[in-house]
Formats: structure tokens, C-alpha cells, sequence
């Protein structure tokens, strides 16, 4: 699974005009299932996510994690990130996830998510935009800070 995250200062994503999920503080996260990526994949990346140390201590290094900062997640599919741009002028989407596979691994990613959330509260929130929707997406990336995130598959 692949995730490509960024520090937020806010970030909101809207469908049909409509912001279905917004957040302050935290991190806004585009997010990927390839070809052969389970749960396994999942759990694995939303551990290094959460404990990903993106975020300012007292001197000015990134040494916090969003959950030792109590930020929040808003979390959004984005099949693209996993595109074979390696030949030609036009991407192949062979490499991501069936869009059955790639729905419930991303509908896994946001409930294990959320069930962290309720479990230590150290998350002030997780939102999500919607899968197969035409979204838009709106933030302000803080630094800016940008980091690809992949968990490969095991097979």
C-alpha cells in the first residue's frame, strides 16, 4: 500500500460541491492499494504512519509523531499513486489494486483507523473522502512537508 503524506495546517475534501471531511492540524493522506496488498499491508502502514515523526518538537526538529501532537488524519483513495509511469505519455494503473480490492482495503485502512482514534484518543479526528468519486481536494501543506509512504506486498 502506498501513502503519500502531507503536513496540514487544515485540509478538506469536497464531492459535488459538498465537503464531506475536513480537518485542522494533522495530516491529509492520499492512499493506495496495489495489486497484492491485504490487510497485512494495511496494518502495517497505518503503524508507520501514526508513528511517523513529521511533526516539531520544542526545537524545531521532527521528532512527533500526528499522534503524539493529537492531530488528525483525513484520509482519501487516490488509485494513481500507484501508476507504471515508466513508459510512454500516458500512465498504466496496472500496478494498483482491483476497485473491489482497492475499496475494502481503503474501507479496512479507515475503520482500523478510527478504532486507534477511540482506543488511545490521541487522534483528534479521521475523515475521509469517498472511493471512486470525482473529489476535490483542498489544503494548506505546512513547511511544506511531503512523504511517500509504501508497505509492499509480501507475495
Amino acid at each position: 500500500m502506498i501513502a503519500l503524506i502531507q503536513r496540514v495546517s487544515h485540509a478538506s475534501v469536497a464531492v459535488d460541491g459538498n465537503t464531506i471531511g475536513a480537518i485542522k492540524a494533522g495530516l491529509m493522506v492520499l492512499l493506495c492499494a496495489e495489486r497484492g496488498d491485504t490487510e497485512q499491508q494495511a496494518d502495517a502502514l497505518l503503524k508507520k504512519l501514526l508513528a511517523y515523526r513529521v511533526f516539531s518538537d520544542s526545537a524545531g526538529k521532527m521528532n512527533l509523531s500526528v499522534s503524539d501532537v493529537a492531530g488528525s488524519l483525513l484520509l482519501v483513495p487516490q488509485f494513481t499513486l500507484a501508476a507504471d509511469t515508466n513508459s510512454g505519455t500516458r500512465p498504466s494503473f496496472t500496478p494498483a489494486a482491483t476497485p473491489e480490492i482497492g475499496r475494502q482495503l481503503f474501507d479496512y485502512f479507515v475503520a482500523q483507523a478510527r478504532s486507534k482514534q477511540s482506543q488511545d484518543a490521541k487522534l483528534t479526528q479521521v475523515e475521509t473522502g469517498q472511493f471512486g468519486a470525482d473529489m476535490q481536494v483542498s489544503l494548506t501543506n505546512d513547511g511544506p512537508v511531503t512523504f511517500w509512504l509504501q508497505i509492499k506486498p509480501t507475495a
